[in-house]
């Protein structure tokens, strides 16, 4: 975001020769300096968002900001630096500005030690419970045609994967022979998640299980008890957790800690 700073003619001659002054400027504007420190700071956060650095975007950001500064110096003029709804904009957005910038700083001070991570995992692990299973289907629209087809699975339980390409109409699944891969049951619709749990391992349902997608023939392939990923794999998330939690947890203690009177609340416009 960029931020239109008052200052009046004096303000502005100050500036000029003041700190800014001393940076190493990108451009001159009517004797006023933008600094290449103000570009590099745009430069970085179009970096942020995948925006790549070139000659091109410095250009375009430098002709920005020499308009701006040439704008800002014509609304001086004009003393709308004076303006009472301008000045508490730019008061709101400075205050924006520091309140995000305390919060960085907080994140960047708030990194979780490797002894708070470990522990925050076995703490999450010893919750996890349940099985996952492996299974294949075959979804069709009517009864008849999934009886159909469980009565040729009894007679070759085999023929499965060769069925569930030739006749399921879940697009999803029907070109590796049906194959859903691993899953726990709170993925899938209850009907579905019922009778996947009532299966032994290799069995098939014996009777078409209907859902709202129609009606299905489900063969378990394997179950086993449902693991916690490895400490390694899930540490950056477990490190944003953490971090997030601490810099909560500042925040609710500076609002505790605070006197807040609210004067008058907002209301809404009565309808017309």
């Amino acid at each position: 975001m960029l931020v239109l700073s008052a200052c009046n003619p004096d303000d502005k001659a100050k500036s000029a020769a003041g700190p800014a002054a001393k940076e190493a400027a990108a451009a001159t504007v009517n004797g006023i300096a933008i600094s290449k420190n103000r570009v590099d700071m745009i430069v970085k956060q179009g970096l942020a968002s995948g925006q790549p650095d070139s000659p091109e975007l410095r250009k375009g950001i430098i002709d920005k900001l020499a308009m701006q500064t040439l704008i800002a110096e014509e609304a001086v003029k004009k003393g709308l630096d004076k303006s009472a709804e301008v000045l508490d904009q730019i008061d709101l957005t400075r205050q924006s500005i520091l309140a995000n910038a305390y919060v960085q700083d907080l994140l960047k001070n708030s990194a979780a030690s490797e002894e708070a991570l470990k522990a925050e995992y076995e703490k999450i692990k010893a919750t996890i419970s349940g099985t996952e299973y492996k299974a294949r289907h075959i979804l069709v629209e009517k009864e008849g045609e999934a009886k159909e087809i469980i009565a040729k699975l009894k007679k070759d339980p085999a023929s499965f994967a060769r069925l569930a390409m030739d006749k399921s109409k879940d697009t999803g699944s029907k070109a590796s022979g049906g194959e859903l891969g691993w899953f726990d049951l709170s993925r899938m619709v209850p009907e579905f998640g019922a009778a996947v749990s009532k299966l032994d391992k290799g069995a098939i349902t014996q009777e078409p299980v209907k859902t709202q997608y129609g009606y299905h023939v489900i063969q378990v392939e394997d179950s086993k008890p449902i693991e916690a990923p490895p400490f390694e794999e899930v540490k950056p998330q477990l490190a944003q957790h953490l971090q997030q939690q601490s810099v909560k947890k500042h925040m609710d203690d500076l609002k505790a800690k605070a006197k807040i009177e609210i004067v008058e609340a907002p209301v809404a416009p009565a309808a017309k």
